[in-house]
């Protein structure tokens, strides 16, 4: 079949995209912004790249028309204050473009919405189920509850909860009930629904084995790591301080950490499970989509992470929009040192930031990030997907990748983070030299102020992570060994 899949670059369709191919279907793949989406060489001759936006309509006509059928997998939750509306327009725009092709069935995946009082976030998701519905074609929706994977957003609020509080006053929210699943089997759940009658014009819930509360969760995810874990729950902390307190500990932003909080008082069970019986899926336990997750972590092999997707207050942020780094009116902090071997200080800038920091200063790009947080940025907790690798597109702690070369050797990264203005930061390779520039374009006052207020930093932080960029491992040692005598 030729399948439309929605959401190509988000955590959910980057992973089902192989699984598609591997079935032998060919994939359409729905993107906002082509520049941000990099698929493996060895998927090219199976796919083809359709660039439109659900919430600009001269844009659909990029739909072909002869596909048989469609995963509905985008959300604008984590960017924008007014989501429910805009989830529906585009299920609207969505189903009306679809209605003049050839599709067959379209596969939506929503959230378990079996109680009658819902939150905001079900509540849209609900919304969007509805509005798909209508549509001149078989309609299946899956609806989950919590996903763990690595990268998904419940495991690693789950992972950055646990690892970092050895004691934790929760609110009562943690005794909700749920029932989690692992990406694998939603995978499955979803390829396998995708033509099948049995499944056409029905919704389906999905989940694992395990009814947990939140805080069985926690402990659970400890149990799994060795740690010893202590939760009391209290009744005095309000949405709006559970909302904090997940955002400031968490790598969640806060639009997300709202919605999560408000669904939490939720329960997430499954109703039956027919589609398991439909289908002949037996899902995983929650420990054992634990320890999945930890084996693609340990073997660095993480596909997709949710925060490739999010992007900070910038609904239409299109990552070629900002590829060509500004001249005119801005400032600019150029530097250059020379490197012995080019390949070690490529893979050394391949692995900039996440766990393995900046090479100078961290303590003061964690200040910075912590800041970005108090002001409601995504702060420096976001990490990275990947702790070797870099593509357009994905997150890099308060940066966003936009476009990532190796041969040609040069990275260039857009910050995130709130800032009176834009700002790039840019390593070149010429010769054997590696050429840094931090361009900002202030916007007003503010932003010449706020420039002149950071420029002192910029004087030992820039140089100390050039340095240490192009720092061979050998001259690196050689320090060690004449500190040490």
């Amino acid at each position: 079949m030729k399948v439309l899949l929605t959401g190509a670059t988000g955590y959910i369709g980057k992973r089902l995209l192989p699984v598609l191919i591997a079935q032998g279907h060919t994939v359409v793949c729905g993107v906002r912004d082509k520049a941000r989406f990099q698929p493996p060489t060895s998927v090219l001759e199976a796919i083809e790249i359709a660039e439109f936006d659900l919430l600009e309509p001269e844009t659909l006509g990029n739909i072909p028309t002869d596909i048989d059928a469609a995963y509905y997998l985008v959300h604008s939750m984590s960017v924008a204050d007014d989501y429910v509306a805009l989830e529906k327009a585009s299920a609207i725009n969505f189903r009306e473009v679809i209605n003049h092709t050839s599709v067959k069935h379209v596969i939506y995946l929503s959230g378990i919405i079996n109680e009658e009082e819902l939150s905001k976030h079900l509540t849209s998701r609900k919304n969007v189920e509805d509005e798909l519905a209508k549509g001149n074609y078989n309609f299946t929706t899956l609806r989950a509850g919590i996903i763990i994977g690595s990268g998904s957003a419940s495991f690693e609020i789950i992972r950055d909860l646990t690892e970092k509080l050895p004691a934790m006053i929760t609110p009562k929210w943690v005794q909700t009930k749920c029932q989690p699943i692992g990406i694998s089997d939603v995978l499955k759940f979803l390829s396998l629904t995708l033509g099948n009658e049995k499944t056409f014009n029905k919704n389906f819930d999905i989940g694992g084995t395990d009814i947990l509360s939140y805080k069985n969760m926690l402990l659970g995810y400890a149990k799994v790591r060795g740690l010893k874990r202590y939760i009391w729950t209290v009744p005095v902390m309000t949405p709006r301080l559970s909302s904090y307190w997940l955002y400031f500990v968490t790598s969640t932003s806060y639009k997300l950490a709202v919605a999560l909080v408000n669904s939490m008082k939720v329960e997430v069970i499954c109703r039956n499970d027919d589609l398991n019986k439909i289908l002949n899926i037996t899902p995983i336990s929650y420990q054992r989509a634990l320890e999945k997750a930890f084996a693609k972590i340990d073997s660095n092999e993480i596909v997709s992470s949710w925060k490739d997707s999010l992007i900070s207050g910038r609904l239409n942020f299109n990552i070629s929009d900002f590829i060509n780094v500004p001249q005119y009116g801005c400032f600019v902090d150029k530097r250059s040192q020379s490197f012995k071997d080019r390949k070690e200080c490529i893979e050394k800038l391949w692995k900039l930031g996440g766990k393995n920091g900046w090479y100078y200063g961290n303590k003061l790009w964690k200040l910075r990030g912590f800041m970005d947080k108090l002001v409601g940025g995504v702060g420096l907790r976001r990490g990275r997907t990947n702790e070797t690798d870099l593509e357009a597109g994905d997150a890099l702690d308060f940066w966003r990748v936009l476009y990532a070369n190796k041969e040609e050797g040069r990275l260039l990264l857009f910050a995130e983070m709130k800032l009176p203005g834009e700002a790039w930061l840019e390593f070149k390779t010429q010769g054997n030299t590696l050429i840094q520039t931090a361009t900002f374009r202030p916007k007003g006052l503010g932003g010449r102020l706020y420039w002149y207020s950071v420029l002192p930093f910029h004087a030992f932080v820039f140089k100390g992570l050039l340095n240490g960029i192009t720092k061979s491992e050998e001259d690196s040692t050689m320090v060690k060994q004449e500190q040490a005598t």
